[in-house]
């Protein structure tokens, strides 16, 4: 059977569009970091399901997903209400662009992510593995609101030499505006971390958001010498098209 019922075991709301949810893992269930996997609950014996990036590392014994929270959305408006005991299920198949293996080894690891679009970096960030494989990693989030700053407490208290954190907002007041791509493209993302301009030869971009922002760092990547990871070879930059993170 492709779905197992999983259990819940912890809710914690960021802001009123966005939270993260903790499951019980299945014993065989084996993923990649920063893979997605589909996920959902019944509804009158109809399952309604939708793809999300894991948040729990490959080695943990549970299953954690970000999410936000659609009102109207047939999945998300009922999965914002879980509580813990309830019965969420999970596909055994797990999938993604967005892993390690998914580019060339590197000097410097930069992750772009938007909203929830968060959600793979952060299995990734939480692996020592991804520290070996790098010299730094530097991690990029944009939001409209502060409270949508997922995670941000863990990622402060772990940022230092190995990992760079830059969070971003752009619709309230913040030590730093304007959207990551942005930050990117114009350079001073580098300056500010006072680190050379990123290398196609030499470092590697993942990129996990709104379409808009995973356009614009493509075409930006694409026209300034970088390769992109596709069914033709692993490249020095990969986007996870999957699916639309913004759910429903």
């Amino acid at each position: 059977m492709p779905y197992s019922e999983q259990t819940v075991t912890a809710v914690r709301p960021w802001s009123d569009r966005t939270f993260s949810l903790t499951l019980t893992r299945p014993a065989d269930f084996a993923f990649a970091n920063g893979e997605f996997v589909t996920i959902g609950l019944k509804q009158e014996g109809k399952l309604i399901a939708r793809a999300y990036s894991i948040v729990s590392t490959r080695d943990d014994d549970h299953l954690e997903f970000l999410s936000i929270h659609v009102p109207d959305g047939p999945l998300t408006s009922r999965l914002a209400k879980v509580q813990p005991g309830d019965s969420v299920w999970v596909n055994s198949k797990t999938t993604g662009s967005l892993t390690l293996a998914h580019v060339l080894p590197g000097r410097n690891l930069y992750l772009l992510a938007t909203g929830t679009g968060l959600a793979p970096f952060m299995s990734m960030i939480r692996d020592p593995a991804t520290y070996h494989a790098y010299e730094k990693v530097i991690l990029v989030h944009t939001v409209r609101n502060v409270a949508e700053l997922a995670y941000r407490d863990e990622l402060e208290s772990s940022a230092g030499d190995k990992l760079r954190y830059v969070p971003t907002v752009t619709r309230e007041p913040f030590a730093r505006s304007g959207r990551c791509s942005d930050l990117f493209i114009s350079g001073e993302l580098f300056k500010e971390l006072d680190l050379p301009q990123a290398d196609p030869q030499q470092d590697r971009v993942l990129i996990c958001g709104n379409p808009d922002m995973n356009r614009q760092m493509t075409a930006h990547l694409r026209d300034t010498g970088w390769t992109m990871t596709n069914h033709r070879g692993i490249g020095n930059f990969s986007v996870e098209a999957a699916f639309v993170i913004q759910h429903t």
